[in-house]
């Protein structure tokens, strides 16, 4: 009995690890997800067509404005 405390402890710690894992986890979905999706073919396409460079372009500035804003 003993032992079994020992090594399982409260149970706390059990959960807040399997939160982690299943977040982890699909952070890692997403991002597999999203690599197929840039890969193919057809994703190529769509993204020269829609201009992620100009889109990055135009979130700059923004971005900027955002993270002044937050300093203060």
């Amino acid at each position: 009995m003993a032992t079994s405390a020992l090594t399982h402890g409260n149970g706390a710690g059990l959960s807040s690890d399997r939160d982690t894992l299943f977040m982890l986890s699909g952070i890692a979905l997403m991002v597999f997800g999203a690599g197929l999706i840039i890969s193919s073919p057809a994703g190529q396409q769509l993204l020269s067509r829609v201009g992620v460079g100009n889109l990055t372009q135009q979130a700059l500035p923004d971005l900027e404005r955002y993270l002044r804003l937050r300093s203060m």
